[in-house]
């Protein structure tokens, strides 16, 4: 397979293209107004809603499940990020509740190569055009030479940098050469793959990590807390567009 699979069209492209972008994680949300708090993203700008599902066995939290997914109705594209143990037998679920991204653990998953070929057959039956991209995360632990094997059956990396699961941490200082080398890899590979960062990322510390080279950053409780979204959001994305000659990409 040398390009991305049929379907995935505008979604993944724009995504490759004029990036980094920012998917702003809904953990740290006022799950009582999520529809607003949607409607305030997309007016700044932002592209991408991160829903963290969390199972307590992969990692200790408990979070979202299918019932939140298919709950937000936005244009923004859902990208669902399964820190879950078996994700093999949970992903049709997630598929019907209308997931633009959905991308898998390596650690969680015991036969990688069998989710991602069963994320390649599925059709999200929400919005079709926008197709399904296929991601796999890798936790800061994880060496990034364990994704090449699945290059040419995924379209999203998703390097860590905290380990999923514990609220507090810092951005990991290794991530930077983490990213580099998940960079060279998808190079090498020949293929258009979407490279992200999750984890850490605040708005003290974004622009520097815009500059890593990543298409897609992470954050959430940077935009949220405070409770001013609209312009926490606005400084976020402020800061990315004026690391994006920095980036190179």
């Amino acid at each position: 397979m040398s390009g991305p699979p049929p379907g995935r069209g505008t979604t993944f492209e724009r995504l490759l293209d004029g990036g980094p972008h920012l998917s702003v994680g809904m953990l740290t949300a006022n799950l009582l107004s999520l529809g607003q708090e949607m409607e305030i993203l997309a007016a700044t700008g932002v592209e991408l809603v991160h829903i963290d599902v969390m199972d307590g066995v992969f990692c200790p939290q408990m979070t979202f499940g299918p019932p939140i997914v298919k709950a937000l109705r936005t244009p923004l594209l859902k990208d669902v990020h399964l820190m879950i143990d078996d994700p093999l037998s949970k992903l049709e679920a997630f598929v019907l509740a209308g997931a633009d991204i959905i991308t898998f653990h390596l650690e969680g998953a015991s036969q990688p190569h069998r989710v991602l070929q069963a994320l390649g057959t599925a059709v999200n039956v929400n919005d079709a055009a926008r197709g399904l991209i296929r991601g796999v995360g890798l936790s800061p632990s994880t060496p990034i030479a364990a994704i090449e094997p699945l290059l040419e059956e995924l379209e999203y990396v998703l390097v860590l940098g905290i380990h999923p699961g514990y609220p507090g941490q810092s951005f990991i200082a290794t991530t930077e050469r983490r990213l580099d080398h998940a960079r060279r890899l998808i190079e090498s590979s020949g293929r258009p793959i979407v490279l992200g960062v999750d984890g850490g990322v605040t708005r003290a510390n974004i622009g520097r990590v815009a500059a890593m080279g990543a298409d897609v950053i992470v954050s959430g409780s940077a935009i949220f807390d405070g409770g001013d979204v609209a312009s926490n959001a606005a400084a976020m994305l402020a800061a990315v567009a004026s690391a994006r000659p920095s980036a190179g990409r």
